[in-house]
């Protein structure tokens, strides 16, 4: 889950490294550092954030460099462990993102060898590796050291001996080329490139590519030579920084009006009256599916669980939503399932490992990503993209939203194909469909009044969150965001639960924020807020603007627009993201690199 960045270019190495790494921050910021070649291989490390990095930097000389921002997996936080790792000579550096899980092994063959080693990290066995390997050819030694290594790997390697190229490779974590006039860089995260270009390259697994700053190219294993198709990102600079917001938390749930438009755009019709998605994916649909399978990690996983509950209601299909670390190893696999996988950077480890194992066992794939180009686009049968932009804050938010509209999609679709949904019922859930933004912008425009709510809660030790139905899943996603940013503990219940044993944490200081719409669940959700405050904790509820009895039962009520129906979930869970916001702000917490997380999950 670190970040890492390499260029080779006409501009000052150091400056443009340190720019890069602080749109990788949000991948590690334990600790960084960069190795520049120049008369000399010169490193610098710091403990801390980039910030840190950047004020105690020494001048560098160089246009070739690497740098890494940490996210501690092997060693502790300590500069010997921070990246760049070094050979024992010094003539070797290297930055890794990824686990090698052979590495104890390899590191005991080498200290039998006499190699001294000076770090804990598993990366160091990699450049200690490189070196050993390493006969007056750089590339050949990266291609004997990665046949060795047992695991994932992203890494960039310089040599002393050979000052005018970078050596990239992967292995099951993101290494993306970026493509310059004059420079070239590799990144493990395109939005660390869009300052200086916008044309980019993927690895894929096994491949390794030679850059210097006017060429480029791309080897498999065999050292055969391999042709790579250059895309274009249309994101903007713009997209990956905070235009005035304090924080890319707060700029990235602002932004959603414009990212509901984009994940509607192309894809719905208010005159024609349909859902139309790729002709690939549309194919999938197609088949005489018996069954879905939604797998995800983290708040993709509650998106699935909330999309199960839209395709169940719409289709009667059977949707299954699984942890995508548990899927891999327990979950069941067959042609007649349907596997739609959910990952907002299309690299997480686990979700990927997931897919490929349903691919093995003959099942139709689909991909919910954020990420052109990404692994899981390339290793799928077909995908869509959720088109958010970059999204920086390590708490998802617009993410979330998108993939839950792309769930929706697939249930109109789904339900359209099967005769489930007729015309007249579509083109109302389109035309409710095309209120979302404007609905949306009226939550944003009373972000006051849930400042007010937030102010109840900023100094509680724990919270409960309580719903039903579509309504469950939000508040499980509503607790994580409230734990993650503000380190309030706070669980998510299904409300007809409490009496099955979570009542025994109930206390007259544990604030309950209940999901009530009116749906068929209101009278139980009413009884349900009628047992929790006989327990004595304050009530919040979240209900729609025209639920006149819900003031009776709460102690306070935040409103979100319009009359409950399920696409009332996207205002609402944009309230729990405000709320969680405004709660870690008033506590002061570091809310875009909340303690011990990493935005990419990209090792298991």
């Amino acid at each position: 889950m670190c970040g890492i960045i390499g260029y080779n270019g006409f501009r000052e190495a150091n400056k443009v490294l340190i720019d890069c790494l602080k749109r990788l921050e949000y991948r590690g910021y334990d600790s960084a550092g960069i190795g520049i070649i120049g008369k000399k291989l010169q490193i610098f490390k710091e403990v801390g954030e980039i910030s840190k990095l950047e004020k105690e930097i020494p001048v560098f000389d160089g246009d070739i460099g690497i740098g890494h921002t940490r996210w501690a997996t092997h060693g502790a936080v300590t500069k010997e462990n921070a990246h760049p790792q070094l050979s024992s000579n010094k003539k070797i550096a290297v930055i890794h993102n990824g686990i090698i899980d052979n590495f104890n092994f390899l590191k005991e063959d080498l200290e039998k060898k006499g190699v001294k080693f000076s770090s804990q990290t598993d990366s160091e066995v990699i450049a200690q590796l490189i070196n050993e390997n390493y006969k007056g050819n750089l590339r050949d030694a990266v291609i004997s050291t990665i046949k060795q290594l047992k695991g994932s790997y992203a890494i960039v390697v310089v040599c002393k001996e050979e000052p005018d190229i970078l050596v990239g490779a992967r292995k099951e974590s993101p290494l993306v080329i970026g493509v310059g006039d004059n420079e070239n860089f590799l990144a493990s995260d395109i939005s660390a490139l869009l300052k200086y270009t916008n044309r980019v390259k993927y690895l894929d697994d096994g491949e390794i590519c030679v850059l210097s700053k006017t060429s480029i190219e791309v080897f498999n294993e065999n050292k055969k030579e391999i042709t790579k198709k250059e895309d274009i990102i249309d994101w903007e600079l713009k997209d990956a920084e905070k235009s005035g917001f304090p924080h890319f938390m707060l700029k990235e749930i602002f932004e959603q009006p414009d990212a509901i438009n984009r994940v509607l755009l192309g894809r719905v019709s208010e005159i024609d009256r349909t859902i139309k998605l790729h002709e690939k994916v549309e194919e999938l649909l197609n088949y005489d599916i018996q069954s879905i399978h939604i797998i995800a990690c983290g708040t993709s996983y509650y998106s699935g669980l909330v999309g199960k509950y839209l395709i169940e209601q719409l289709t009667n299909i059977p949707v299954f939503v699984e942890l995508a670390s548990e899927y891999r190893y327990f979950g069941t696999k067959n042609e007649k399932s349907l596997i739609i996988g959910v990952t907002q950077s299309g690299e997480t480890a686990d979700t990927l490992a997931a897919l490929r194992e349903a691919k093995n066992a003959g099942s139709r794939t689909l991909v919910i990503t954020n990420v052109m180009g990404s692994t899981a686009t390339r290793i799928s049968d077909a995908y869509i993209l959720t088109q958010s932009g970059p999204e920086i804050g390590v708490a998802a938010t617009k993410t979330f939203t998108s993939q839950i509209l792309i769930l929706l999609l697939i249930a109109f679709k789904l339900a359209a194909l099967k005769n489930k949904l007729g015309a007249d019922e579509l083109s109302k859930y389109i035309f409710r469909l095309k209120e979302l933004p404007r609905k949306v912008r009226e939550v944003l425009d009373h972000s006051d009044k849930i400042l007010d709510i937030a102010l109840q809660l900023k100094n509680v030790k724990s919270v409960f969150f309580i719903g039903r139905g579509i309504n469950y899943p939000l508040s499980l996603e509503g607790a994580l965001k409230l734990k993650e940013i503000s380190y309030i503990h706070a669980e998510g219940f299904a409300a007809g639960e409490l009496k099955h044993g979570p009542f025994a944490l109930l206390t007259q200081i544990t604030p309950v924020i209940t999901i009530v719409t009116r749906d068929n669940t209101y009278d139980k959700m009413i009884a349900n807020i009628g047992e929790v405050k006989a327990r004595g904790p304050e009530v919040i509820a979240i209900a729609d603007e025209n639920d006149t009895e819900i003031e009776k039962h709460a102690d306070f009520v935040i409103r979100f627009p319009g009359s409950s129906s399920p696409l009332s979930c996207i205002p609402i869970i944009v309230i729990l993201q405000l709320l969680a916001y405004h709660v870690a702000n008033l506590r002061g917490c570091s809310i875009d690199k909340p303690r011990n997380l990493a935005k990419s999950v990209t090792v298991e």
